[in-house]
């Protein structure tokens, strides 16, 4: 009891104005959440919502006439699940080459016995600012014989500049000299150095590369839609964009007993663009959370630290 009473009398009394201050942060922190929290559940709500209550405007924050036809109209298509194949299977062959490929080439940039990496750290960077454009790019490929084959979607890309800066700066700060010294004694190789030593000591920059590829092909549609003549081979995102343009209608060619038919695609369409919102992004949004941890730690790589 008297360390409690104690306690109390050492608290820190906040004046007048120091609690005017928290107050108007606190009410700027609350209006920057909500600022931020309400298009997600806006369209969270319009995808649970009636096609009908949508287009009226009667949704604001809840769902209006709750139900699953936008879901339904969006999974009622078999090319869907095709398509949710075709992109967890470029997702996890991308994400394991970019990895595999960014994190090798950290690691051979980071050793200072190795010669000109400063000039092709440079030449890499120079990569970032200019780049050939789409028509030498799509010849490259096709010379490559690459094109409507997966490899046109997972290879291209495979080392970032960027993330390979970020993870060569990981390692020079984190794995120190003195543990390629220790290996070298035991008789290990760069190799065994590589593979024993820095790679189980790099799991915040593995997840950081993982996260940051996995976005990157999981959201990828661009590269698909220029090598891709299978429609089979498409990806989520293509097959999404053709599910709404499949139910859009041209009003002229219609005639006036086609009138409800074509109110009823419209408002379906309408429906379909938050409900495919929610489909294309609720699996990155579950794994998140889980690596979350390691990305916060990989991203703080090479700040200052009080």
């Amino acid at each position: 009891m008297k360390n409690m009473k104690h306690l109390k009398n050492n608290r820190i009394k906040i004046s007048l104005s120091d609690s005017v201050y928290l107050g108007i942060v606190y009410i700027f922190l609350f209006l920057f959440t909500l600022i931020v929290l309400y298009p997600l559940i806006y369209v969270v709500s319009c995808s649970f919502s009636s096609a009908e209550s949508l287009v009226q405007g009667q949704v604001f924050f809840l769902p209006a006439n709750p139900g699953l036809q936008g879901y339904h109209a969006v999974f009622s298509n078999k090319q869907v699940w095709r398509g949710y194949y075709n992109t967890i299977v470029y997702t996890a062959l991308g994400t394991a080459i970019g990895v595999m490929v960014t994190i090798t080439g950290s690691f051979v940039l980071s050793r200072k016995e190795f010669p000109m990496r400063n000039f092709i750290t440079a030449l890499f960077t120079v990569t970032m600012f200019f780049g050939g454009g789409m028509i030498p790019f799509y010849l490259l490929i096709k010379n490559l014989r690459l094109v409507d084959t997966i490899w046109a979607i997972v290879l291209p890309g495979a080392f970032n500049v960027w993330l390979g800066i970020v993870g060569r700066t990981f390692i020079q700060s984190t794995i120190s000299e003195e543990l390629f010294e220790a290996t070298s004694l035991d008789g290990g190789s760069y190799f065994h150095f590589f593979t024993r030593v820095v790679l189980p000591l790099s799991k915040p920059i593995l997840a950081v590369l993982a996260l940051n590829f996995a976005v990157g092909h999981w959201n990828s549609y661009f590269n698909a839609l220029i090598f891709f003549n299978d429609f089979d081979k498409f990806p989520l995102q293509l097959v999404l964009r053709n599910i709404l343009i499949s139910n859009k209608i041209d009003p002229a060619s219609l005639n006036a007993t086609d009138a409800k038919t074509l109110m009823e695609k419209q408002y379906l369409a309408e429906l379909m663009k938050y409900s495919s919102i929610i489909v294309s992004s609720a699996p990155l949004l579950i794994v998140y959370p889980f690596v979350q941890k390691y990305f916060i730690k990989g991203v703080m790589v090479g700040s200052i630290k009080g």
